[in-house]
């Protein structure tokens, strides 16, 4: 029993060694605070540590999976701090929306990385430069009715990696 806990004692410093520094960035650039963004990656790999024997491999990278729970962290810290602020101020309520949106974006952009290289283009062309279907088929010389099925078949990929990531809708 003592071994399997000093292994994974010795798994989490070494995911702490080989990630911290990029989740500190993420903490600091969405927080805005490098103390709170210090807590929010001491709190990421103490839940981590915690639900340890809930990460699968196959289901993602552990850089994806301390991300996800680093997003529920920064989420909780930024509540935690607006509610203290609504208290201290009298019922200011500071903006939460951009950091909302930084974590979506970055979440979006994980997952589709994970699409493959005929799903992610289509998407790209169609949904997020909004280009007609007919246009993107001529430009990459497929029939228009692939472009559909392709769009079709992203889009659900792009869910499931979503869910697998930790977005929550």
């Amino acid at each position: 029993m003592q071994s399997g806990a000093l292994k994974r004692e010795r798994d989490v410093r070494d995911a702490y060694a080989a990630h911290s520094g990029e989740l500190y960035g993420f903490a600091v650039r969405s927080l805005g605070d490098r103390g709170l963004a210090e807590e929010a990656v001491q709190e990421t790999f103490l839940r981590a540590w915690r639900a340890g024997d809930r990460f699968d491999p196959e289901l993602g990278s552990l850089r994806t999976w301390l991300f996800a729970i680093l997003r529920n962290v920064v989420i909780d810290l930024s509540r935690a701090r607006a509610a203290r602020l609504r208290v201290a101020d009298g019922g200011v309520e500071p903006a939460v929306e951009p950091l909302e949106r930084a974590l979506v974006s970055w979440q979006v952009e994980e997952a589709m990385r994970r699409l493959g290289e005929d799903h992610r283009r289509v998407l790209i062309e169609t949904h997020f430069r909004g280009r007609p279907y007919a246009e993107v088929a001529a430009e990459l010389g497929i029939p228009e009715g692939t472009v559909k099925s392709r769009v079709y078949y992203a889009l659900r990929a792009l869910r499931v990696a979503l869910e697998e990531i930790g977005y929550e809708d």
